[in-house]
């Protein structure tokens, strides 16, 4: 089973249980409602135990699937991390190269001259034949009979 993930503006948005989910960025993209879809963010909260505990229960088991999880920091204290589908207004989008989810376009495609530095010479080195030691007897000549 996939996780599903609020759709929201803000972290407290995204902590309601009453929160929409969506399974995919398609999905968060066909509940957005005229925002635009930043990306899927993922926020660390570090609270109390028990206020983890409630946070959890208050989803209780009808809310979103996966999209919190319970860690522990070094001091032994709790951490919350909240993975969520982030609206913003369409004006406020982030150019791609800023984006997580989205690679930066390509650089425009110049002249390569990798060849020319690698493979200015064969690629093979040629092999010497070894003069032969005259005080070797040669096993395999063709002069030899019997």
């Amino acid at each position: 089973m996939s996780l599903a993930y609020p759709v929201a503006r803000s972290l407290e948005d995204a902590l309601k249980p009453d929160a929409p989910t969506a399974r995919s960025r398609r999905g968060a993209i066909s509940q957005a409602s005229g925002l635009a879809l930043e990306g899927l963010e993922t926020s660390w909260l570090h609270l109390p135990e028990a206020e983890a505990d409630a946070l959890f229960k208050a989803l209780g088991p009808d809310g979103a699937a996966g999209h919190l999880q319970r860690y522990e920091d070094t001091s032994g204290h709790t951490v919350v991390a909240v993975s969520w589908w982030k609206l913003v207004d369409p004006n406020n989008v982030r150019p791609p190269e800023k984006r997580a989810f989205e690679p930066a376009p390509p650089p425009p495609l110049t002249d390569d001259h990798t060849d020319d530095l690698y493979f200015r010479h064969g690629r093979t080195k040629t092999r010497r034949k070894k003069p032969t030691d005259p005080n070797q007897l040669d096993l395999f000549s063709k002069n030899l009979k019997g």
